[in-house]
């Protein structure tokens, strides 16, 4: 979950995406480059990003995180790939492209392309009613005393595909919502996602059973706000995979592995971790004061048992190579590789500002998902900017999101352009990694243009 888009570094997109291209800067998005048939791992990133690998050293030198990945594309070019560190502190394996880490909110993208699928199917339609698939959430009630009780008047409007696409259902989430609602939210067991083994247990005693029982008590519960009209970080991604479920007749998790993760070539993206790949993920730490401690150990982590449901909100674990692919897709329009999984206009359309009228999106603070820049709106489970940063960069379009332990990825289609980076710690917003890292490849690419 970012605390901001890496907007504080305005150049960065452009700059890095002429440096990796051998181009000099201009004003306005260059064509595509031709593909290029080089293996990612055939880059050396040591040679082309020495500082962007001297910032990643730096953190595991000074203890601020075990390990860290970059995954840095300019067009079709080869990725670049930098590493440092490793997946837990002591002797525990080198991270690397293929290590495996906890992407938390960055499913949400995931998902909502997912749902952007279906739209293009003929499944769902973007303003549709929620209630169509769950009819309990046709009668929907908002908190009249949000801060002090559960009173309650009846909503005006139904949620719709849009307001769980873009978190303006009303719906609320425990990582932020306060007051009666999350005693309600906890007691009822609308915790979907999990830290380690010991929450994991806790949550289990009240938690739904399964995915169309947590949408079904969802629908239940009152919302925050009237439909339609604030954007407020929620379940709604949570929700969206239920529909998903319904609208397509398989189960989320299905859907997502046939028509995303399979045609993509993403063979290290899990919901449940396999056991044979448990050596590739990355142990989770939390910051006690200054102390950073293990949260979740890779080897014994909860992700190596199925959840109670697949979480479309916040329950992937990705490598940086397949989140990277990922971002690909939505840079070409749909397309990898030679292979089609989405229309282009079914990604711009998903990238675009999907705010209901009269909603605004002012950011959100980084510990728990989200992003804090200027002249933002907000698409498919994901920011995108609605202007040009300063000097052109980053680009109107760019779209993106992050995770609660440290993750970030965003994709600029107007210059062809993607950055992911994967590291596993809590709380996101400790370090000022978004700022440094964009420094950093901002002078790897000064550099490279000499």
């Amino acid at each position: 979950m970012i605390v901001r888009f890496l907007l504080c570094t305005a150049a960065v997109a452009g700059l890095a995406a002429t440096a990796f291209a051998g181009q000099q800067p201009q004003s306005r998005p260059q064509p595509r480059p031709a593909p290029m048939p080089v293996p990612a791992a055939a880059v050396p990133a040591a040679s082309l990003l020495p500082g962007t690998q001297a910032l990643l050293d730096s953190y595991v030198r000074d203890g601020k995180m075990a390990g860290a990945v970059g995954a840095f594309g300019v067009g079709d070019l080869p990725t670049v790939f930098v590493s440092a560190g490793r997946l837990a502190d002591g002797d525990a394996p080198a991270a690397n492209p293929e290590s495996l880490w906890r992407v938390y909110s960055m499913t949400k993208p995931v998902t909502a392309f997912a749902a952007m699928l279906l739209i293009e199917d003929g499944r769902l339609r973007l303003d549709q009613p929620v209630s169509d698939f769950f009819p309990g959430f046709a009668h929907m009630r908002v908190l009249t005393d949000p801060d002090h009780s559960l009173a309650s008047r009846p909503a005006e409007h139904q949620i719709t595909i849009r307001n769980l696409l873009t978190h303006t259902a009303g719906l609320g989430y425990n990582i932020i919502t306060r007051g009666p609602l999350l005693q309600e939210y906890e007691r009822q067991g609308i915790l979907p996602g999990t830290l380690n083994r010991a929450t994991e247990a806790q949550a289990r005693r009240v938690r739904p059973a399964t995915l169309q029982q947590f949408a079904e008590r969802v629908s239940g519960l009152p919302l925050i706000a009237e439909p339609g009209t604030k954007w407020s970080y929620s379940i709604g991604l949570d929700v969206m995979g239920a529909v998903i479920e319904r609208a397509s007749g398989m189960p989320f998790d299905t859907f997502v592995q046939r028509r995303v993760f399979t045609p993509l070539a993403m063979r290290s993206s899990f919901w449940t971790v396999p056991q044979r790949d448990a050596g590739r993920l990355a142990t989770n730490y939390a910051f006690a004061g200054a102390t950073r401690t293990p949260l979740d150990p890779g080897a014994t982590s909860v992700w190596l048992e199925p959840p109670s449901f697949p979480y479309g909100g916040a329950g992937l674990v990705m490598s940086a190579r397949d989140y990277d692919s990922f971002l690909h897709m939505l840079q070409d329009g749909g397309r990898l590789n030679g292979v089609r999984i989405a229309r282009a206009d079914t990604v711009a359309t998903m990238m675009s500002n999907l705010l209901p009228a009269g909603v605004t999106f002012a950011g959100i603070g980084g510990s728990t998902g989200g992003t804090q820049a200027p002249s933002q709106g907000f698409g498919a489970g994901g920011a995108v900017y609605l202007t040009d940063g300063p000097g052109g960069f980053p680009g109107r379009g760019t779209y993106g999101w992050g995770g609660a332990a440290g993750t970030i990825a965003f994709v600029d289609p107007a210059h062809h352009f993607r950055a992911t980076f994967m590291a596993n710690y809590m709380p996101a917003d400790r370090y000022p990694v978004r700022a440094e890292l964009a420094a950093a490849l901002v002078r790897d690419a000064a550099r490279l243009r000499q």
